[in-house]
């Protein structure tokens, strides 16, 4: 036993070793569940979800609650941007342990449709896209 755990409390040594960036923080959703949770959100134009389609770029999950997620929409000036956030917004709030949503909207790097998923292009391909 090393001294950094002997100064612990009995057990505590192993519990602080096992923390790390992929740590499961109690209550709190994880952002694979955040992703799952935002496929029921629909870019109203076309019929794949907003994570199939490779709208979805990054997700925060702070202590807190509070879940940002920063996504692009397939075109600058998208008449859908205010509903297709409500919707991921709601989406989100959804989970347990979510406090508060933030869905920031960026346009780079820009998307291409060769950020959809496999899935993604797969539903394309059902609805006759070429991609």
């Amino acid at each position: 036993m090393d001294e950094r755990q002997e100064a612990l409390p009995e057990g505590e040594g192993d519990r602080h070793q096992k923390e790390g960036p992929a740590e499961v923080r109690e209550g709190l959703p994880t952002k694979e569940q955040v992703l799952e949770a935002l496929k029921v959100v629909y870019d109203p134009e076309i019929p794949v979800n907003i994570v199939d389609l490779g709208l979805v770029y990054d997700v925060e999950i702070h202590e807190n609650g509070v879940v940002d997620v920063t996504m692009t929409l397939t075109a600058i000036g998208c008449p859908a941007q205010d509903m297709v956030k409500a919707d991921a917004e709601m989406a989100v709030m959804r989970l347990p342990g979510v406090q508060g949503v933030n869905v920031e909207f960026v346009w780079t790097p820009p998307w291409t449709p060769a950020r959809m998923t496999e899935e993604g292009k797969r539903m394309m391909r059902m609805f006759g896209f070429n991609v």
